[in-house]
């Protein structure tokens, strides 16, 4: 998967943690609310309970029945443990109290009750709930331990969330590769097996076109006709080459069988196999090295004259007859830089300036041709230049780590 699709899959990833934390924090918070003070606490109607309860005289009047649920019980205790008053109070709860007493029940429970307290002027009220209805656990924490509560709940939350999130990338990852590795899988076969299917047919064309254009019974209109289906053809298979050679590089399915090269000798010998082709014939060619022997560099002589042969040919195929070809050499920037220079290729636009770059790929209009050559110097730890005429130029920059010591 390309990177545009990596990177939205775990954002989207990144914002659904984030999301689900924040629902987690702010529910947590919802129910702290609802079940304290702010909400529904237990301890807020046992107020109103005792503001319910009135004394006159010497007698007691609670108005308060509907406060207390049903299995709600309450009391009042005087200064003595005494109690005083009481509403639906059990039996098995004691009518008078210790301050041992009270100190406990108040902090615990009162019978297994659970219990609350209020205290009065005229003593302390307890209200009672059903057995088994509430829960109550005292906590005591020292004051530092208490300030350092929230850094430490929020450090944990914080390596949650990057465990989640670093889980969720290997994942991601994982899948995506598989999926890229899928899509490769398919493109290379797919490739492969047109690749072959042109071939064939290909090869027969050529060979037809190849007699024809010998053929001493024909007419010079149509030999010339054969050469032209022979050289198109030659075009078409040097195409089809192309693919799946640019295609195994995107995959690093190929191989670098590196070896020493020579660049003077290398570039000599490639300049000679192109014009013995024929394929320069009506452009000049001209071919600049320095007098001092360029250092020898390490690389894969295969795919570095398959580089420099794009670029010749590109020369060829997009200008007319007659325009100068120049390849060269030299020893720049703690590299080697390898030259083509021609004329304009067609469709690509000239700006003013000789030295305009153009985009690595070498433009749509090329086609596969100057992708190659971007790819082959990408392999070998360098770069590639192209620069918009008149005249057109490509540079291959060979980085240092590449260089060893000249003959």
């Amino acid at each position: 998967m390309n990177l545009r699709s990596f990177l939205k899959g775990t954002l989207l990833m990144t914002v659904s943690a984030a999301l689900i934390a924040l629902v987690t924090v702010v529910g947590f918070l919802a129910f702290i609310y609802y079940n304290s003070s702010g909400g529904r606490d237990w301890g807020v109607p046992i107020q109103q309970v005792s503001d319910a309860l009135d004394r006159d005289g010497t007698e007691y009047q609670f108005k308060g029945e509907e406060l207390l649920e049903t299995g709600c019980w309450a009391m009042l205790l005087d200064q003595q443990g005494q109690v005083v008053w009481s509403f639906r109070k059990p039996q098995e709860v004691p009518e008078q109290y210790t301050v041992a007493d009270v100190a406990a029940f108040t902090r615990w429970y009162l019978q297994d009750y659970p219990v609350q307290c209020w205290v009065r002027e005229d003593g302390l009220l307890v209200v009672g709930s059903p057995k088994g209805s509430l829960w109550k656990h005292d906590i005591a924490m020292d004051i530092r331990t208490l300030l350092q509560t929230p850094f430490w709940f929020g450090g944990i939350f914080l390596l949650a969330l990057g465990c989640v999130l670093g889980l969720s990338y290997r994942a991601a990852r994982h899948w995506f590769r598989q999926a890229q590795q899928a899509r490769d899988a398919a493109r290379s076969e797919w490739i492969n097996g047109v690749s072959h299917d042109i071939r064939t047919p290909l090869s027969v064309v050529m060979g037809y076109a190849a007699q024809l254009e010998e053929a001493p019974d024909l007419s010079p209109t149509r030999q010339k006709q054969a050469a032209i289906i022979r050289t198109q053809s030659q075009a078409i298979r040097d195409l089809v080459n192309d693919l799946n050679l640019t295609m195994r590089l995107d995959c690093a399915m190929q191989p670098l069988r590196k070896e020493t090269v020579h660049p003077d000798s290398f570039l000599r010998q490639t300049a000679a196999d192109f014009l013995n082709g024929g394929m320069a014939e009506g452009f000049p060619f001209e071919i600049d090295l320095p007098a001092k022997p360029l250092p020898a560099v390490e690389a894969d002589p295969f795919l570095l004259r398959r580089a420099v042969n794009n670029l010749l040919t590109n020369c060829v195929r997009h200008n007319a007859p007659g325009c100068s070809i120049h390849l060269g050499a030299r020893a720049r920037q703690g590299g080697l830089v390898l030259w083509v220079e021609g004329g304009t290729p067609a469709d690509t636009p000239a700006p003013a300036g000789p030295d305009h770059p153009l985009e690595p790929d070498g433009g749509a209009a090329h086609g596969t041709g100057l992708r190659l050559v971007a790819q082959i110097a990408a392999a070998h730890g360098g770069q590639a230049s192209f620069y918009a005429g008149p005249p057109f130029r490509c540079e291959l920059w060979l980085p240092l780590g590449q260089i060893k010591s000249g003959p």
